[in-house]
């Protein structure tokens, strides 16, 4: 059996859609905190002695003896400390060799920890916490304590500070402060923009929103397609997506130049379906609401491209948000009908519901034409068949390229979103096949997310570095973890961030 930590932590007031404790950092835990203790097993609690002294200790010992707290990884309790300097304990067992995800989930049960102590502060320890450590734990919190309560009349008010207890206090704030702060907040503004209703969020609400985010950031440019101007570069199957709802679609590109000049820039584009009914081809009722978040993808490229300028990493990234809403209207196109894109290949309509693939068409066509991208991925919730086989454990991957896979599998283990990588065969492009046009969107049997991501591929040059990836598994969570929430996961912003940074 592997040994388990406790630890201590503090908490303060952090700020996002949602209240939340503020994060900071200590050489030690100040007179008055909660603490929140990690432990490797029932030994390492005789540490805490010299904090709260030895007959508060033995009283410790013996409520934990009392409640049948077993140190296993994951595992919370929570005590009255008996001792005169400090409120509540709260332990948190945890592995003996902890990665960076390991100590960012420590964080996020903190948080949670956090919320419930009345404590004006958190301390939060661990043995052998470093500064690096500590970093990576308060970046789990930022991210594991949100929630969206936006709309909530009753939410209740959260103050005070969640601190990170290490020996270079100085050191770690540096560190989190210029780099990892911005990278969760990024996550955050996704969940939150996963999170709103469409009838707050449509296209140009979306490109408002972003515009906002990214005001006084240095080395970011902004440009927004309207109808008119996709209608001049032939983009006819974003249009013909947008057709149907009286909220017209944009297609929004944010550069950042923060890495050598002229060397081509990382592209990522994203689905953005502020709400999909499917439009003529309609969705059943029951899960229709979840809709609100197919737009997850462009929020997760402009998300991480927010981090990555926001903390002035030495990257050259683009990020394309391909933005309609999915409507039955009197123009909706119908199933039949037949658009032509930007790149002059035309597409007949097998489903109206199949939009993220056609919107994605002229998107990606568009990256290659503009940017000439070292690399291209894409990021949608595109098939419900990704989560059928894969559970809400991993995204699927899509590439010709097997050194770009191991990248980006690399990536999202570093980064705590885990990709599986799915095939990509010839027959699934052969699929694709029309009576009367180039290629047809949708009936082209299983297996759906393979001829999903082929589709996309049809539209990518064989030269052009390029991966897929299906977040519709993971987009959003009906079971919590530690980092991640109920409801809107944020997913892939941590990945691409790690992707752009290890590019470098």
């Amino acid at each position: 059996m592997r040994a388990l930590y406790v630890i201590i932590l503090f908490v303060f007031g952090l700020s996002s859609a949602a209240a939340q404790r503020t994060v900071d950092f200590a050489e030690a835990p100040s007179s008055g905190d909660a603490l929140i203790v990690g432990v490797t097993g029932f030994d390492s609690l005789d540490a805490l002695g010299a904090i709260i002294g030895a007959d508060a200790l033995a009283n410790l010992r013996r409520a934990v003896a009392a409640t049948g707290f077993k140190p296993e990884a994951g595992e919370t309790a929570s005590f009255v400390s008996g001792a005169e300097s400090y409120g509540e304990i709260y332990l948190v067992a945890v592995s003996d060799d902890m990665r960076p995800r390991d100590w960012e989930d420590f964080g996020g049960r903190a948080a949670l920890l956090g919320r419930a102590s009345k404590a004006p502060r958190v301390s939060v320890l661990a043995p052998e916490m470093n500064a690096d450590d500590a970093v990576d734990a308060a970046f789990g919190a930022v991210i594991g304590g949100y929630s969206f309560d936006k709309y909530k009349s009753d939410a209740p008010p959260i103050a005070g500070a969640l601190s990170f207890v290490t020996g270079t206090p100085g050191a770690a704030r540096a560190s989190f402060n210029s780099e990892r702060r911005h990278v969760a907040e990024a996550v955050n503004w996704t969940r939150d923009m996963q999170s709103e209703p469409a009838n707050v969020l449509y296209p140009e609400e979306f490109v408002r929103r972003a515009r906002a985010q990214f005001e006084g950031v240095r080395n970011i440019s902004i440009s927004v397609l309207d109808v008119r101007a996709m209608e001049r570069l032939g983009m006819g199957a974003i249009l013909g997506v947008g057709k149907g709802s009286v909220r017209p679609p944009r297609m929004m590109i944010v550069r950042y130049d923060g890495g050598a000049a002229g060397a081509p820039p990382i592209v990522f584009a994203g689905k953005g379906i502020t709400f999909d009914s499917g439009g003529i081809s309609l969705k059943a009722n029951k899960g229709m609401w979840a809709m609100k978040a197919d737009m997850t993808g462009a929020a997760a490229v402009t998300g991480a491209t927010l981090g990555l300028a926001k903390s002035r990493a030495p990257v050259n990234v683009v990020a394309i948000a391909a933005l309609a809403e999915n409507m039955p209207g009197a123009n909706a196109q119908r199933p039949g009908d037949v658009v032509k894109t930007m790149s002059g290949k035309t597409i007949e309509i097998m489903s109206t519901d199949a939009e993220g693939r056609l919107v994605l068409a002229d998107a990606v066509w568009y990256a290659q034409r503009g940017f000439s991208p070292s690399l291209l991925v894409d990021v949608a919730t595109l098939t419900g068949s990704v989560g059928r086989a894969l559970g809400d454990e991993y995204a699927g991957l899509f590439t010709r390229d097997d050194a770009i896979a191991e990248r980006l599998r690399a990536a999202g283990e570093a980064a705590g979103e885990d990709l599986w990588r799915l095939p990509l065969h010839p027959n699934h492009f052969k699929q694709l096949s029309s009576v009367i046009a180039d290629a047809k969107n949708g009936d082209t049997g299983p297996p759906g997310a393979s001829t999903g991501a082929a589709f996309i591929g049809s539209f990518i040059a064989e030269d052009t570095p390029w991966a897929h990836l299906d977040i519709a598994g993971v987009d959003w969570r009906e079971e919590p973890t530690a980092t991640a929430p109920k409801g809107a996961s944020g997913f892939g912003v941590r990945l691409l961030d790690r992707l752009a940074r290890d590019s470098h």
